[in-house]
């Protein structure tokens, strides 16, 4: 008997053109998924670093935050009882101007926005906003979970936590208008600590680690490491608490400062790739 070959492999066609399109669209999935890791676990450089100058710095001053602006250095130190707003003269370390905190509050880090002053405290969910040149308290304000690290992109306020994430805050109504998570080829960082916009990048120490990490604001990316674990010596400090914290950079001269907690040394320095 004869059959209509044509109609019978119609069925037959349309099978196989549907398996073909599944095991394409699979394939293309793998290779994207393929491909996001090949970036993801792509080589970040890691910077060295050259010494330009070393300076005093007080050495009890437990460094939270750093800024430099209009050629004068600012400085946010921590600890209950102890912590303080300061100017500071960078070529002998003498502490021109200073505003110490209530003994409850904890300092943490600082930035310079519009001619004011932020500065952040640890666990009080409080930021105390300060006019640049008198030191005099304009207002205050909340935020949620801990303050670590400030900085600013010219527009928003920087801010870290200790986790992995970064928020970005409206400087006028504190705010938070969008968030970042911090991650390289091996996953979250977390432990982020005092922040730095430098070269439209976001700076941040990593906390117990004298390494600083180069961040991405728009994406969280790590776009590379600072290595500035010879910079001083862990035999030559006092304590396990005395770790790398603080990074102020200034556009005008393309100057890199950097210190510690108790650091008796801050140092002026050009990072590169070794």
């Amino acid at each position: 008997m004869l059959t209509n070959t044509s109609s019978a492999l119609r069925p037959v066609s349309r099978r196989l053109r549907w398996v073909v399109g599944v095991l394409l669209l699979f394939g293309g999935a793998i290779g994207l998924r393929a491909f996001a890791q090949n970036k993801r676990t792509a080589k970040i450089d890691t910077w060295g670093f050259q010494v330009i100058a070393s300076y005093p710095h007080d050495p009890v001053a437990f460094t939270q935050g750093l800024v430099f602006k209009n050629n004068q250095l600012f400085e946010g130190t921590g600890k209950l009882g102890e912590s303080s707003l300061r100017r500071v003269d960078l070529a002998t370390g003498a502490v021109e101007k200073i505003a110490p905190l209530n003994h409850h509050y904890f300092g943490e880090g600082i930035t310079i926005l519009d001619n004011r002053i932020y500065q952040l405290t640890w666990q009080n969910r409080l930021g105390i906003v300060y006019d640049l040149t008198s030191f005099q308290v304009e207002k205050t304000f909340q935020f949620t979970g801990e303050g670590w690290g400030l900085t600013n992109d010219g527009k928003y306020l920087i801010m870290s936590d200790g986790s992995s994430t970064i928020r970005f805050l409206d400087p006028k109504t504190f705010t938070v208008v969008r968030r970042i998570t911090v991650r390289g080829h091996q996953g979250k960082v977390e432990r982020l600590n005092e922040l730095e916009f430098v070269k439209n990048e976001i700076w941040a120490n990593v906390w117990y680690q004298d390494t600083i990490v180069r961040i991405s604001p728009e994406t969280g990316e790590v776009l590379g490491w600072v290595d500035l674990s010879n910079l001083y010596p862990r035999t030559q400090r006092r304590s396990n608490e005395d770790v790398l914290n603080g990074i102020a950079y200034d556009p005008d001269s393309d100057r890199l400062l950097v210190t510690g907690k108790n650091w008796p040394h801050l140092f002026e320095i050009k990072v590169g790739p070794k």
